[in-house]
């Protein structure tokens, strides 16, 4: 089992590339249109459309949980997706997501500002219509990654490999992607990835319930979450009262995938944080 990710530049043509070597490798396409729809599948797609691929703003970020819920959500159905098996992810910070998985292949496409703007012209854009899209799109893209994981969109080091499509054309690009992927030295995904992908994805639900109950933050309270096994999630932090360590341990029970919880909260009482 692989993965091939695609993070690209509005213009470089790096959507019809990665298309093309998903239909290649017969791998899933995975675009925002299918993360889309398996966020619905899964209930959160009002979290992924308020996400949209790009940062909340500086109210939403400091006086609401909400971003975090939303790419919490965005982030257990991307890992969901790659637990399926082989696919082309293209954005959705995916390159970041599966970055410690050896079987992941990531890769960047660009060109010219001049080629973008030539390349959407040629879609029916105007020149200044273009240049005005391209720029909205590298300053949204790049925020939303830069929130989302506090990396930059884009630091070569989170790729394999950076294709420019200024001299390289579409059918290139593609050979030498598809001949990258196709290397022995891509390795296969092991049981143990497989598990845990499982148990990001598990984590990242139970860490979005955690914050929409108000659990994660407050006066004498801070729950962590982290899932040690399949299927297992591990409840640690402290709390003030013992109804509120049973309530976080019910909200995580109600998560999809959770067959057990291991709550490990501390009860602090009021009365004991206030001395």
């Amino acid at each position: 089992m692989h993965f091939i990710t695609f993070s690209r530049t509005l213009g470089s043509q790096g959507t019809v590339i990665a298309k093309r070597v998903a239909d290649a490798m017969g791998y899933a396409f995975n675009d925002t249109a299918a993360i889309d729809r398996a966020a619905g599948a899964m209930g959160f797609s009002s979290s992924v459309e308020e996400l949209d691929g790009k940062t909340p703003s500086f109210f939403q970020r400091y006086f609401s949980h909400e971003p975090e819920i939303n790419l919490d959500r965005l982030n257990s159905v991307v890992l969901d997706m790659a637990k399926q098996g082989d696919a082309v992810f293209v954005g959705r910070g995916a390159q970041v997501l599966l970055k410690s998985f050896h079987c992941a292949l990531h890769v960047r496409v660009n060109a010219s500002m001049e080629r973008r703007i030539r390349n959407l012209v040629a879609r029916g854009y105007t020149e200044t219509a273009a240049q005005k899209a391209i720029n909205r799109s590298d300053h949204e893209r790049s925020a939303f990654v830069r929130f989302a994981f506090g990396v930059n969109w884009d630091d070569p080091s989170l790729y394999d490999a950076v294709l420019s499509t200024e001299k390289l054309g579409v059918d290139l690009a593609v050979d030498t992607i598809l001949t990258m992927a196709r290397s022995s030295e891509i390795k296969a995904c092991s049981a143990d990835a497989m598990i845990e992908l499982a148990k990001l994805a598990l984590r990242s639900r139970a860490e979005a319930a955690i914050i929409e109950a108000g659990l994660s933050t407050g006066k004498l309270t801070a729950v962590f979450v982290s899932a040690p096994d399949q299927g297992v999630v591990q409840l640690t932090g402290v709390v003030r009262d013992r109804e509120t360590r049973d309530l976080a341990e019910v909200v995580v029970k109600n998560v999809e995938g959770v067959a057990a919880v291991e709550n490990r909260i501390t009860v602090i009482p009021e009365s004991v944080g206030a001395v």
